[in-house]
């Protein structure tokens, strides 16, 4: 297959399936890792697709975020917003729960707050998981690639991992909350995990904090009918009209 007809379907592709990872596009292809992101280089440069980390998204909008911050930056943000949502999400936890809690620094802040509880717990968080450890709570880490600037694990082996288990919980990070996108974040493999969580756990929120309404990253995750979101602030009513909300008052 010549180069320029190879381009043209991988963005037929890309527009179709809305987000593809690289993987995919390897054996779609029979190609080489290099030749595909060299494919995917080539044509973000075009401006026919957008290229993420792991893989490429449609070109559906022009202003939407497509690169992630360090956890170091992020941290720094909204201090005593996620402190507040953190400390309410971590009262919802009871001794007969098994919970599933995302990376995040809004997730992180949780952990601060989850007292002596017989529940259990599964991360895909690095640091999470060594906050949890050194609390005493009964932890487990998924397997799979780690990806620095979120700290977190992702990757067809940490999917595989969480599709085996039944969460009564599910605690998430977004980069971006939209009622037309949805939740969603600048990467393929992270917003696949997440949706995998999120599809196996009986209840499931979202930690977001006022800034993250109205923004939009490259790949979907979940619609706003999937979870409820745990906030600090009242946000657009249009929200309160497609899901469950929880917006504090304590600030």
């Amino acid at each position: 297959m010549l180069t320029e007809e190879r381009r043209e379907l991988m963005v037929k592709l890309i527009n179709d399936e809305g987000a593809v990872t690289v993987a995919e596009l390897m054996d779609r292809f029979d190609a080489s890792a290099a030749t595909i992101r060299r494919d995917l280089n080539a044509l973000n440069d075009a401006h026919k697709i957008i290229k993420v980390f792991g893989g490429a998204t449609s070109l559906s909008q022009p202003t939407i975020n497509t690169v992630e911050d360090a956890v170091a930056i992020k941290s720094t943000r909204n201090v005593e917003e996620k402190d507040v949502i953190g400390k309410y999400a971590a009262s919802l936890i009871q001794d007969t729960d098994f919970v599933y809690i995302d990376s995040g620094t809004s997730t992180l802040k949780m952990i601060d707050y989850i007292g002596n509880t017989k529940a259990k717990f599964i991360t895909n968080g690095i640091v999470h998981a060594k906050k949890m450890i050194d609390k005493g709570l009964s932890t487990m880490i998924i397997g799979g690639k780690l990806k620095p600037a979120t700290e977190a694990i992702v990757g067809p082996d940490s999917i595989e991992a969480i599709s085996k288990y039944h969460f009564t919980k599910a605690f998430m990070g977004t980069n971006g909350v939209s009622l037309d996108a949805g939740f969603t974040t600048p990467d393929v493999e992270e917003a696949r995990l997440k949706t995998e969580a999120i599809n196996h756990s009986y209840m499931k929120c979202i930690l977001a904090d006022h800034s993250k309404f109205g923004q939009v990253s490259s790949v979907s995750f979940a619609p706003i009918s999937k979870c409820a979101i745990i906030t600090d602030q009242t946000p657009d009513k249009r929200y309160l009209d497609k899901t469950v909300i929880k917006a504090l008052s304590e600030l």
